[in-house]
């Protein structure tokens, strides 16, 4: 049931890509390395494994945004992946993602590398995944 309704979400958010299925979350909730932080209508998965956290995804319902929902999350993940011994953490979003963009930027990500056309885009040429880091004290 959780990872169906994860899967709306991310389907109602994610509309210029395909969204995850709710297979493919429930998969992600069963790995011991992959952790939930949030729930149905704002949420983020991050993976943590030998001192490295990877923001998997982060989504928050068309209805829910514009209201903090996706900072907060990326405060609370950032907390958790600290307090389990993370020293670093990784993400990669779509360069036509201004609002992500600058929301990573804010949180103390920093480019680090660049996958040409890794996005399909349906009515548009393919987007540039963008990679950034962040070390954590």
């Amino acid at each position: 049931m959780l990872a169906a309704a994860l899967a709306a979400t991310h389907a109602a958010a994610f509309t210029q890509s395909r969204p995850w299925s709710a297979r493919e979350m429930a998969d992600l909730l069963a790995d011991h390395y992959t952790h939930l932080t949030g729930g149905p209508e704002a949420f983020a998965l991050v993976r943590e494994v030998a001192g490295e956290a990877e923001l998997l995804t982060i989504a928050t319902h068309p209805d829910h945004q514009r209201q903090g929902h996706a900072r907060r999350l990326m405060q609370e993940w950032m907390t958790k992946a600290t307090n389990n011994g993370a020293t670093e953490a990784f993400l990669e979003v779509a360069e036509d993602n201004a609002a992500a963009r600058a929301l990573y930027s804010d949180c103390g990500f920093g480019l680090v590398g660049i996958r040409k056309a890794y996005y399909p885009r349906s009515k548009a040429a393919a987007a540039d995944a963008l990679l950034m880091k962040r070390l954590f004290p």
